[in-house]
């Protein structure tokens, strides 16, 4: 078995012992601590990004997943996606780097920045990785310069006017500028492999990925009749990281599979990928944050008392974390973080109109208003779920906040699990042809477990 992950990376706890228990301990350690600094820190669950990969694999068993390593770079999850025979979509040279130094292959990773530095560019080139993306003429001028072994994926525009993040504002180019690229790619010598496409993400439309497809197999034609070789489909990212998202993951890959099956049918030669980000590790880690001030602040709203004829009045706490670091989801997802109190108060207590605020000195850094909480204290934690996208490595630098720390953890029988799942793949590797769900044809650039024998068909 590859030995990405070890059982010295994480703790190992037994069933029913839940990652909200290892909180418990850890903020109870933290509190007792000398240091007067107490600083934010994740717990993340390994067994949940393991559950999450087999649930991929059964809802999409022709795609193979690839890990966008912008979404969270933290060591740890790098290594069970490893371990469990994942790709890379990495976007700059930094990423390239970290995937690379735990030992994954150059044939797992791909360059998805359809705009890169010539420089990192060169990298790519000197660490053998082949497979980039582009979007217009002068990234083709690039690597024909700097990399000109390169096999390239065009990235095309889709309609994600309905999504949270428009990624088609930035990037992808139009159906009708297609030809022209792949034209000048031909003369250009630059081999052109695929097509991706990225819908954003929240969008709530599974019917974004069926038209997507759709767009993607007349540029396969286009591609195949100017003599381009093509044979890979990445079906981009925005996949659901939660299980309260709008759209299930579930209703996604049903959509998706019926597409495959009309436009790219199995035994077409089209090795067909996915990168994937929030749907690996949102759910997957947990944070808790302690509050470092608090005040009351009371309203000056004649007539208005409370039962006990006490002054009405609002309670602002600060946190030593905020929307510039890993609450960032309140000003780019429009999200409203919703605090789990560690002391679970009584029913006799009162709520106050309550209000977190991160530790920038400014009035944009306002994490949640609105909240009903009872009255809490100074060296209280609060705890958040579903903080496992674009948090990690995101200190903000306003308020001076170290990096938090990360505390893996997994059941024995996930990693039992793991272990014998992983085992038994390897142990059918020599079977000739034959795709693995965890180990198969990651040689994308070179090898595929089908040959590319793409024939062009007329779209229903």
């Amino acid at each position: 078995m590859a030995g990405y992950l070890s059982e010295s990376d994480f703790v190992m706890v037994e069933e029913g012992f839940s990652t909200r228990d290892l909180l418990k301990e850890l903020t109870l350690g933290a509190s007792e601590a000398t240091t007067d600094e107490v600083a934010a820190f994740f717990v993340a669950d390994l067994g949940a990004i393991v559950r999450k990969h087999f649930c991929f694999l059964k809802c999409l068993p022709r795609v193979r997943p690839f890990y966008a390593v912008k979404c969270n770079s933290s060591p740890g999850v790098l290594k069970i996606l490893a371990q469990l025979g994942l790709g890379f979509s990495c976007a700059n040279k930094a990423e390239m780097e970290l995937v690379q130094h735990i030992g994954v292959p150059a044939s797992k990773i791909i360059y998805a920045n359809p705009c890169k530095q010539i420089a990192q560019i060169k990298y790519a080139a000197k660490h053998g990785i082949r497979l980039l993306s582009f979007d217009n003429e002068m990234e083709l001028a690039k690597v024909v310069k700097s990399h000109p072994s390169a096999k390239m994926v065009l990235c095309i525009a889709t309609d994600d006017s309905h999504s949270l993040s428009r990624l088609s504002l930035k990037f992808g180019v139009s159906l009708k500028s297609c030809r022209h690229l792949l034209e000048n790619a031909k003369k250009s010598h630059v081999e052109v492999v695929g097509v991706s496409f990225h819908i954003g993400s929240g969008c709530p439309d599974p019917q974004a990925y069926a038209q997507s497809i759709a767009d993607v197999r007349l540029v396969f034609e286009m591609g195949t009749e100017l003599g381009h070789k093509m044979h890979v489909l990445d079906l981009g990212g925005g996949f659901p990281g939660t299980e309260g998202a709008k759209v299930r993951f579930e209703e996604i890959a049903s959509v998706i599979n019926s597409a495959l099956d009309l436009y790219f049918p199995e035994g077409c030669g089209v090795d067909i990928l996915a990168e994937l980000g929030r749907y690996y590790v949102t759910s997957a880690f947990t944070v808790a944050v302690s509050i470092i001030a608090k005040k009351e602040v009371l309203l000056d709203q004649p007539g208005r008392e409370e039962e006990n004829g006490s002054t009405t009045k609002t309670i602002v706490y600060h946190l030593d974390e905020g929307v510039y670091g890993i609450f960032n989801s309140v000003l780019f997802d429009n999200i409203c973080p919703t605090p789990i109190l560690q002391k679970k108060p009584s029913t006799e207590q009162p709520l106050y109109s309550s209000s977190l605020w991160g530790p920038a000195v400014d009035g944009c850094d306002c994490v949640a208003e609105g909240l009903w909480l009872p009255q809490l204290h100074v060296g209280d934690w609060l705890v958040f779920d579903n903080m496992g996208a674009y948090t990690v490595g995101m200190g903000s630098p306003f308020g001076g906040t170290q990096a938090c720390h990360i505390t893996y953890a997994m059941s024995r029988v996930a990693w039992e699990a793991l272990r014998r799942q992983l085992m038994a793949a390897e142990q059918e590797d020599d079977a000739e042809g034959v795709c693995k769900p965890l180990s198969c044809g990651w040689e994308i650039t070179d090898t595929l477990c089908v040959g590319p024998v793409f024939t062009p068909a007329s779209i229903m």
